[in-house]
């Protein structure tokens, strides 16, 4: 991104801008379903100390897959986003059956007189930094690799909703959150987790489930219940975002609630272990 932003003559009028598509082309042409890393929102608040001020979501059609990649580039970069400079990594690839590369874009936008910067893509010891990298660690629990792929941590937030309220009577009251169906979250089992309520800066410690409940209904849907640890609060309808840390251990069916509820006191002490002692 900085190679868009470095050196751009405001008085070319240019907002500096990611532009992508929605939803994920293959959603469209295939029938799968693509859970996101980022948000649209989440997205943008991380792009604006980047400098980035707008995020572009190009609504990706059939009828848009269609396009030749001189079409794009002509219709949708140049005259519908009016670009005055691009920046693309060196595996670009654009337009129908995305017979266009990074070079094409060069050449196509140049005659515009627009300049097209070739970003090389970052890599590692293990190769290239990519999303599917990044899906792999969080599906295994592994944060502190992901957190390194994406040089954040990584978040999500929801919605407290009410629920069955069974926590609180074996005594570990729960936040039942309701998450945004289409976010990527991390593999089943049990966490030790950041919290931060209503866009606080402040973080509370908390031990998190992530999956069903096998113990009290095998057949419940997965769910993101949060325990805060040393703390009561009222949270229903509030926001929380929750930076998982550490997977404490996978999903287990327990003896009845009180064999339950031991395994919880274990889980939250060794949270609050590790997270006040992350080193």
């Amino acid at each position: 991104m900085a190679a868009a932003i470095e050196g751009l003559d405001p008085e070319i009028g240019a907002v500096p801008s990611v532009v992508s598509f929605w939803p994920h082309p293959r959603e469209v042409l295939f029938g799968e379903t693509r859970l996101r890393l980022d948000l649209p929102h989440e997205k943008l608040s991380l792009l604006g100390p980047l400098g980035i001020e707008q995020l572009v979501l190009v609504p990706f059609t059939k009828e848009l897959a269609q396009l030749s990649a001189e079409e794009f580039a002509d219709s949708v970069l140049l005259e519908t986003l009016q670009a005055k400079r691009i920046a693309v990594g060196t595996n670009f690839r654009f337009g129908h059956r995305r017979a266009g590369d990074a070079e094409l874009l060069q050449r196509l936008a140049h005659r515009r007189g627009v300049d097209v910067r070739i970003v090389e893509i970052v890599e590692d010891a293990d190769g290239r930094m990519s999303s599917s990298r990044i899906r792999s660690a969080l599906e295994q629990g592994a944060l502190t690799q992901a957190e390194a792929l994406l040089g954040r941590p990584y978040r999500f937030q929801g919605t407290v909703v009410r629920g069955r309220g069974l926590g609180r009577e074996i005594g570990w009251p729960t936040a039942n959150l309701q998450v945004d169906g289409r976010k990527f979250l991390p593999g089943l089992g049990v966490y030790a987790a950041w919290v931060q309520l209503d866009g606080a800066e402040d973080v509370m410690p908390a031990v998190m489930n992530l999956g069903p409940q096998p113990t009290v209904d095998p057949n419940s849907p997965s769910a993101v219940e949060v325990h805060l640890l040393d703390r009561n609060l009222e949270l229903e309808h509030r926001e929380l975002v929750v930076e998982p840390v550490h997977r404490l251990r996978g999903q287990q069916k327990f003896n009845g609630l009180q064999e339950l509820s031991a395994q919880i006191g274990h889980d939250a002490e060794a949270a609050r272990q590790l997270l006040r002692n992350p080193g």
